[in-house]
């Protein structure tokens, strides 16, 4: 790539993310279509083709080999030959490209002879297993390492081989298996890495016409051909790993649309199997991938080994995880890929003050706060695209050779300038205030879920540092200790949990002591400060969220998106409360909630009250379904808007 400056600084973004995106098409997937479609009997059309350095240098090759094409944007039309290859006037280059080099040596040994090549960080790594088994099956092949010269070619038949070093070999020989004659019985020895490689061939094989029967440690190909088809090739999972991955370390929400729960490729697991278990909320739909961050990430160890990829994305994550995270199964990366992964993630984060280390079979790294370095690529895009991530906050980051992502995503610097220009400074917020046992609390879990908006119970973080004050003694008339207290607290709210300290008060905070006394420390003007900031704060890192409280459009978000204020009779909120408690005193039951209406309205600190311009909603005579669907189309006009 040309006109970037080399080393390519990457700032941090300001705000949190709201961004809906579409991504190129997978790599992995052009690739294997290119081939099937190259060996079919007829015209085949694909769609989203993922244009970049490596399709191009499978289109190039096809193309010597007498396969015609052409391209109109993203779809690629390909005039299949049956299986009938032309010998090669030149040498095939397959430039950086992995898939390709593997892919197209079984189609040279079709052909009967010709010469590959590649890129000299091509040449270094391994072809054995390949070679071995072509020539298992009758090809005559000098060396096993690019130029690798075939000879004389195949017709198929039985051929063992090894599938622990990569899939890509196992792979290749599928994708040619429909164009031998007498088809191929192919014995896997060993567990293969990267199994969700595999299954996505067989099944881009299937989608056009080929006969392939999988058994354990076994695969035969009929060799009956292909048929020519309309194909569209979904977004490349593990591109979309660095968007997803940003709105977990920056905050807000990035969508991918068109990879969703049907994804052929492994790589869109890795939302549900690093991202969500270090703190982010993923939700994946038929055909999108929504992941909405804080920026605050808990440390994790995962086997990557299925996901390999990945690990340069995993690297930037536990960077900025709160702790001690670990990558376990990608040892053989370190000879199969573009570059050494896994020495070269740990390097780069030690070049950027974050302690890492190499492990038997992966990597562990120290999460912590980054310095300003300029880091080596090792002319490998992942590494380039992985390791930017690191510098989109907390300082910025250099990034040597940037031209080097075009092998997979020619855009990939623009696009993160499209993040950041779409990032939001602002959050939207939806504030529900009202009195005790209006509903708040049930409505805004049940809005949040609808709406797909992280949710604050802030009358929680109340009786978080009622909890705290009452544990360290602190007498409720000293407002100063108390406030200090609440400042001291540290206070995690999260969807299921309350933490104080690392301490899961969750329960404790519903007894009845902390009941009888919040209303007393939640009315000292310092708690409400306290707490009102780490609100604003809450909802800053997060870009968009629902939060319930007493003064929540009052005061903690006078310029809420949207403001609503539930109400209902005490008589019914009495009976709600003693459905909670199965406290059968209703009585007594209306008494207290008047005592704290009148403590909560009467209070000299942000008393409650209606805030200028909120949405009124007396549920007394509503169901729950009903106050949400109401709140959920005023939303969708005020966040629209």
């Amino acid at each position: 790539m040309t006109g970037l400056p080399d080393p390519l600084r990457v700032e941090p973004i300001i705000g949190t993310l709201d961004s809906t995106v579409r991504l190129p098409g997978s790599k992995s997937l052009t690739n294997r279509a290119l081939i099937t479609a190259a060996l079919a009997s007829g015209t085949s059309t694909l769609t989203g083709v993922g244009l970049s350095d490596d399709t191009e240098a499978m289109m190039g090759a096809l193309r010597a080999l007498g396969i015609t094409s052409e391209v109109d944007g993203t779809t690629v039309v390909v005039h299949g030959r049956g299986g009938a290859l032309d010998v090669p006037a030149d040498e095939l280059d397959a430039n950086q490209s992995g898939t390709s080099a593997r892919f197209l040596l079984p189609l040279l040994a079709l052909a009967g002879s010709g010469t590959l090549t590649g890129h000299e960080q091509m040449r270094a790594r391994p072809m054995g297993d390949l070679t071995t088994a072509l020539r298992g099956l009758g090809a005559v092949i000098e060396s096993d390492t690019l130029p690798i010269t075939v000879a004389s070619g195949i017709t198929g038949g039985a051929v063992s081989i090894g599938a622990e070093v990569s899939s890509q070999f196992i792979s290749a020989l599928l994708l040619s298996a429909p164009a031998m004659p007498e088809g191929l019985h192919l014995t896997l020895v060993g567990t293969p890495v990267s199994q969700p490689y595999i299954d996505m061939t067989v099944s881009v094989m299937e989608a056009f016409g080929a006969a392939v029967t999988v058994a354990p440690g076994h695969i035969q190909v009929d060799g009956t051909g292909y048929d020519p088809q309309a194909y569209a090739i979904e977004p490349d999972a593990s591109t979309a790993t660095y968007p997803l991955a940003a709105a977990a370390i920056v905050g807000g929400r990035v969508t991918v649309t068109g990879l969703g729960s049907a994804s052929l490729q492994g790589d869109a697991e890795f939302v549900t199997r690093v991202l969500e278990p270090m703190g982010t909320a993923v939700f994946v739909d038929d055909d999108s991938i929504e992941v909405r961050g804080s920026g605050l990430l808990d440390p994790l160890t995962v086997d990557l080994g299925d996901m390999s990829d990945t690990a340069p994305t995993f690297a930037a994550l536990a960077a900025k995880a709160r702790g001690e995270s670990s990558v376990t199964g990608i040892g053989f990366i370190r000879t199969t890929k573009e570059s050494d992964r896994v020495q070269a993630s740990v390097d780069e984060l030690s070049r950027l003050g974050i302690k890492s280390s190499v492990d038997a079979d992966g990597f562990t790294v120290h999460g912590g706060q980054h310095q300003l370095a300029a880091v080596d690529t090792y002319e490998d895009h992942r590494m380039a695209m992985g390791m930017a991530l690191v510098g989109l906050t907390g300082g910025p980051v250099e990034v040597n050779d940037p031209g080097c992502v075009a092998k997979t995503f020619p855009g990939y610097w623009d696009f993160l300038e499209t993040l950041r220009a779409e990032a939001r400074s602002t959050p939207l917020v939806l504030a529900i205030d009202g009195p005790a046992g209006s509903g708040k609390s049930t409505v805004a879990k049940l809005i949040s879920t609808k709406l797909r908006l992280p949710h604050l119970d802030t009358g929680a973080m109340y009786r978080a540092v009622t909890y705290a004050v009452l544990q360290a003694g602190v007498s409720l008339d000293d407002h100063g200790a108390v406030s200090a207290a609440a400042e001291q607290a540290t206070i995690v709210v999260g969807p299921s949990s309350v933490v104080i300290d690392d301490v899961d008060v969750t329960t404790a905070i519903r007894e009845p002591d902390v009941t009888a006394a919040v209303s007393t420390v939640a009315a000292i003007a310092g708690v409400r400060v306290v707490l009102a900031e780490s609100q604003r704060n809450w909802a800053r890192a997060r870009g968009a969220a629902v939060l319930e409280g007493r003064d929540i459009g009052t005061a903690v978000f006078p310029d809420a998106t949207l403001k609503i204020y539930l109400d209902a009779s005490v008589d019914e909120r009495a009976r709600r409360r003693a459905g909670e408690t199965g406290d059968d005193d209703l009585e007594a039951m209306k008494a207290a909630i008047a005592e704290r209406d009148r403590l909560d309205m009467s209070r000299e600190t942000d008393p409650l009250t209606i805030a200028e311009g909120a949405e009124v909603i007396d549920t007394t005579l509503l169901t729950i379904d009903g106050v949400v669907d109401a709140i959920a189309r005023s939303w969708s006009s005020r966040a629209g808007a």
